[in-house]
């Protein structure tokens, strides 16, 4: 039952990361992208083992681990991943709050005022 629960959660949090990811708001964005983080991690965590299992310690005298014994490389990673995508959170909060205090705007569809115009021959234009 534990592995349907982990499968739903990390379902319902893809969709709503997405769903937050495709909207126009800034804040909703970066909540988005870091519920998608939260999706792949639970996915990641649920790809080593969900039940229950021995620490992978070799015995004194026996030439490998038993087989039902956890995996702590998805462990790893995930506490890896939690810590670069609340770095990434934070600064993506930081860069919101500073471009919506300079623009004056939190959408960002209307942030197309701040690109420099195009050059005649095609070119992007150059910031001031």
């Amino acid at each position: 039952m534990s592995v349907l629960a982990v499968c739903v959660a990390t379902g319902v949090a893809a969709s709503v990361g997405l769903h937050l990811a495709m909207s126009r708001d800034f804040m909703r964005i970066v909540l988005g992208l870091a519920m998608l983080g939260s999706a792949a991690n639970l996915f990641v965590f649920s790809a080593g083992r969900l039940g229950p299992g021995a620490p992978p310690l070799v015995a004194a005298g026996a030439e490998a681990i038993p087989h039902a014994v956890a995996n702590p490389l998805p462990q790893a990673l995930v506490l890896t991943a939690i810590v670069i995508g609340f770095a990434l959170a934070c600064f993506s909060v930081a860069l919101a709050l500073a471009l919506q205090r300079r623009t004056g705007v939190a959408d960002a569809d209307a942030l197309q005022f701040a690109e420099p115009p195009a050059k005649p021959g095609g070119d992007p234009g150059a910031l001031p």
